[in-house]
This record gives C-alpha cells, structure tokens and sequence, in this order.
C-alpha cells in the first residue's frame, strides 16, 4: 500500500500542529501549575485550544487550496 507524496505532507502537516499543540499545553502546564492550575492558566489552556482550533482549520483551508 503506497501513499502518494501528497497525503504524505498532509499526514506530516497535521502531526506537526498536534505535537506543537500538546507541546503547548504541558508547557502551560508546566508554567502555570501550582498545586493546580491558576486562572491564568485557565485563560491560557482556552487560548490555546482557541489557537489550535483556528491553525488546523487554517492548515486544512491551505491543504485544500494546494491540491
């Protein structure tokens, strides 16, 4: 089962935004976590979430324009 060069970088595109994601969040973790997450903290796991929501539909609007 071959996979052609583009799904390929579609796989690569979208397994980079998921790791800089969860990158994101255990560093917010990390940050903010002081015997449990701060409200600061809160508004930036939302921010985040918010970001993520925003970049994937951004990487799946380019994906689809770049085919």
């Amino acid at each position: 089962m071959a996979i052609e060069a583009e799904m390929r970088r579609k796989i690569v595109v979208s397994m980079v935004a998921v790791g800089v994601f969860i990158a994101l969040i255990v560093g917010i973790g990390a940050t903010f976590n002081q015997g449990g997450l701060v409200a600061t903290g809160g508004l930036a796991l939302v921010g985040a979430i918010a970001a993520f929501v925003l970049v994937m539909a951004g990487i799946g609007v380019w994906l689809s324009r770049s085919s």
